[in-house]
């Protein structure tokens, strides 16, 4: 895809989040609606750790339109209701990276979002990587309190 801004985004083969939402590689999806996904990221960095994706393959968030913005938003509200009922963490981080240069990993807009850690805040370090049975228990956790 070639957007009409100036920003930088990550080179590669093929876009991983659609992929995972095309059912080509094995990843958690908790909830799927007309316009967004919610995974279950298999790199924990908070209690839990969620994303929110836009189905559609569009690399930053200039290129979200309104309806896509609109339900992106209330996907993380959501997300964001369903971990305070269900983890009862003490906060929740909301993050989002655009363009090589704020650390953008996948060129393919999403969402972060995160109950905070025992200690407080999210990890921005190196962690473990989750299997999918792992994945899918936070999924199980989550799931009944979702309202999307």
């Amino acid at each position: 895809m070639t957007s009409a801004h100036s920003l930088v985004v990550p080179v590669g083969r093929r876009c991983a989040f659609c992929a995972y939402l095309a059912g080509q590689r094995s990843y958690t999806v908790i909830r799927r609606t007309d316009q967004i996904a919610v995974l279950v990221t298999r790199e924990q960095r908070g209690s839990p750790h969620l994303l929110v994706v836009p189905l559609r393959h569009m690399e930053t968030i200039l290129d979200l339109n309104d309806r896509e913005a609109g339900a992106v938003i209330v996907g993380i509200r959501e997300v964001a209701a369903a971990i305070d009922k269900a983890y009862q963490r003490p906060g929740i981080a909301v993050w989002q990276n655009n363009g090589v240069a704020a650390h953008q990993a996948i060129p393919h807009v999403h969402f972060h979002v995160a109950g905070t850690l025992d200690g407080g805040g999210t990890e921005w370090g190196d962690v473990d990587e989750l299997s999918i049975e792992e994945t899918g228990s936070i999924a199980d956790q989550i799931s009944p309190h979702l309202a999307i």
